[in-house]
């Protein structure tokens, strides 16, 4: 179709309101063409529709419900390696004609005059994951807010029976519902619907001046029976004998040791301390210390490292990222050897790295950038017990907690639950440890990983927005970090 630049506000464009389907071809395709005729290499829009809830159960009350409803689009904008992105909430012809037009601007263009061509881009057949993997009945298959409140007590009540000296219980749920539709100027055009859910509690226990607070939390990706199948008095056990081993342990003693740390959300001081650095988001802002290493050793021989986005409901799997590009298998370090970046739209263009389906945002006033999906270190050959008979005194570190992490790598990270290693054996619990070091120090230690690979939710905060990611790990070995402590 080709038009004249002036006759774009008399066009009647009526895509459907409350769906994004082949109705929105024609109306994205034009403005993908005035976007380029005022001379943008490349012209990016992102719809979005969501639908999100909360639940919170703190003892024997729900005491917090809250939904909340989103739609909007974002407008990205390039000319040769420089971008940019307008977010608008009104998804009208003129609404998004608007943005564009601000986005152009920025860029130093002129949007086309009165009386200049417009053709419209040719975007590819839509390709709508949504319909293929019959989504489209996932919404109204979710959890009521009745049975979110009822299985969240029901939780609670577990953790009240198995647990003893307890001071406080919760339990949580949020269900992140998405629609999704890019189209894009090279021709690119996908819809995609995406349900996110996750559940989890906390239990603290206080006998004087004795604490212990020590929580779980799972997630799932696709899977509206989700919370139904929830197994809650398993994880109210877990806890309860978990804080039953931490509320009298002795403190650790500060010093360098060797550690294992458990399977699953161990992995989270990987994600941390080298995934991001991984990222091209990080090659552009010269905050990596590995920006110039691929090909090169980074790592222990013993160590292989992957990010994708294809693990079944993991909690970070997706079937398209935010910019229309499948998701794949990304292998980012074999034997110690690092081999891939994981890079975005924006970040291949500054940075070289080919694309790996890893622009992921939070929502649409968020422009993507490179972010992990699932992210994991790949199981080993050792067995569990070889790990632990290779060390004379060391700390098991069985439940992670929180941390932070420095721009280019540095991190600590507390310990939720560890436990005391001699002579090859487990022995008594510790509490108040805090795992100090650096990624590229840390990544050559190390040495031995077992065969037991295992996943966990987590979230992850960064110049894109926070989004919903994997981390993961067999149980490893590292050969000797800082442990802060008393």
């Amino acid at each position: 179709m080709l038009l004249l630049s002036r006759e774009l506000p008399s066009l009647n464009y009526r895509p459907t309101a409350q769906r994004f389907d082949q109705d929105w071809r024609d109306p994205l395709s034009t403005l993908l063409g005035w976007g380029r005729a005022a001379g943008a290499d490349l012209v990016e829009i992102f719809l979005e529709r969501g639908n999100y809830i909360s639940c919170l159960a703190e003892d024997d009350a729900i005491t917090s419900i809250t939904p909340r409803l989103s739609t909007g689009a974002g407008v990205r904008v390039f000319r040769g390696q420089a971008d940019c992105y307008v977010s608008t909430n009104d998804l009208s012809f003129a609404g998004l004609k608007a943005a564009l037009e601000k986005g152009l601007l920025l860029m130093g263009l002129t949007p086309p005059g009165p009386t200049a061509l417009v053709s419209a881009v040719n975007l590819q057949m839509l390709q709508d994951y949504a319909e293929h993997r019959q989504k489209e009945t996932w919404l109204s298959d979710c959890s009521s807010i009745a049975e979110m409140g009822e299985i969240l007590l029901g939780a609670n009540d577990h953790l009240r029976r198995q647990a003893q000296h307890v001071q406080s219980r919760r339990s949580t749920y949020f269900r992140d519902w998405q629609e999704m539709m890019v189209a894009c100027s090279d021709g690119t055009f996908v819809r995609d619907v995406r349900l996110t859910q996750s559940v989890g509690s906390t239990l603290l226990c206080a006998d004087g001046s004795h604490r212990a607070s020590i929580s779980k939390r799972s997630g799932s990706t696709g899977d509206p029976a989700f919370l139904r199948l929830w197994n809650a008095q398993a994880e109210s056990e877990e806890l309860a004998e978990a804080a039953g081993q931490m509320l009298y342990a002795d403190y650790v003693e500060s010093g360098t040791y060797p550690i294992v740390m458990a399977s699953a959300f161990g992995g989270v001081i990987f994600h941390e301390a080298c995934g991001h650095l991984l990222e091209t988001t990080q090659i552009e802002r010269k905050t990596t210390p590995f920006a110039d290493k691929k090909g090169q050793k980074i790592a222990h021989k013993n160590l292989t490292a992957w990010d994708e986005g294809m693990s079944g409901s993991a909690f970070g799997s997706l079937d398209v990222d935010d910019e229309g590009m499948p998701v794949q298998r990304t292998l980012l370090i074999e034997k110690g050897i690092l081999k891939n970046f994981l890079s975005d739209r924006a970040g291949s263009m500054r940075t070289g790295h080919p694309r790996t389906g890893s622009g992921r945002r939070q929502n649409y006033t968020f422009a993507p950038a490179s972010r992990m999906r699932n992210t994991y270190i790949a199981p080993g050959d050792a067995e569990l017990e070889d790990l632990f008979a290779s060390i004379d005194k060391g700390i098991y570190c069985k439940r992670m907690g929180g941390g932070s992490v420095g721009p280019t790598g540095q991190f600590n990270f507390g310990v939720e639950e560890a436990y005391l290693i001699e002579n090859g054996k487990v022995t008594k619990p510790l509490k108040g440890a805090t795992l100090i070091g650096e990624a590229k120090d840390i990544m050559t230690k190390i040495s031995m990983c077992s065969k037991d690979l295992s996943l966990a939710a987590g979230f992850c905060g960064s110049v894109s927005g926070n989004i919903y990611v994997t981390v993961g790990q067999p149980h490893i070995k590292v050969d000797s970090i800082t442990v802060g402590g008393r």
